[in-house]
């Protein structure tokens, strides 16, 4: 009885711990966010400045970050990060693949460095030649001000506060990044 439990409990474990691990992996989008529509992929397309951010593990330390999409031959996009790490003195630079969540013209994408593990990426704001962009993740832990420039003029700056701010971020604890 016992043997027969124990090749029981363990695929059913394992199991559980996959599906937990999986959808601990969210691609949703905040409550009060909505993606931008008519979104055009080729527009979006190159290298983008980060402007601001939060806190994160996976940038602490981080200057002169960019991300730079381009397509890749399957139509996915390749997310190619970099930033200069002022602590340790040197250059990283993490490669990843976005897709779309629902279709192309939604800005709702999902983002893996480290497959099968997904999170959102969603654009909510847009100017309208597509030099700026507000991007956020699935929850209110992960937000992003973006730029074609490595600044950002005042009035689009107050424009994507207001708007993280109407979401629920807490906008001050977004880190300026420092930009050569």
């Amino acid at each position: 009885m016992k043997k027969s439990f124990t090749k029981i409990i363990i695929p059913v474990s394992i199991g559980i711990i996959g599906i937990l691990a999986l959808t601990s992996c969210s691609v949703g989008i905040p409550d009060k966010a909505q993606a931008v529509q008519n979104f055009d992929a080729d527009k979006y397309l190159g290298k983008w400045y980060e402007i601001a951010r939060f806190d994160y593990k996976f940038e602490r330390n981080m200057n002169q970050v960019t991300a730079t999409y381009s397509k890749n031959p399957d139509g996915s996009i390749k997310v190619d990060n970099r930033g200069y790490d002022y602590v340790k003195n040197e250059w990283k630079e993490s490669i990843g693949e976005a897709r779309f969540v629902n279709s192309e013209n939604e800005a709702r994408l999902k983002v893996s460095f480290f497959k099968p593990f997904w999170a959102g990426y969603n654009v909510i704001e847009l100017a309208d030649d597509y030099k700026y962009a507000l991007v956020v993740g699935n929850n209110l832990k992960y937000i992003w001000i973006l730029s074609r420039e490595k600044t950002i003029p005042e009035n689009i700056k107050k424009q994507f506060l207001d708007k993280a701010k109407e979401i629920g971020y807490n906008t001050s604890e977004l880190i300026w990044v420092e930009q050569k």
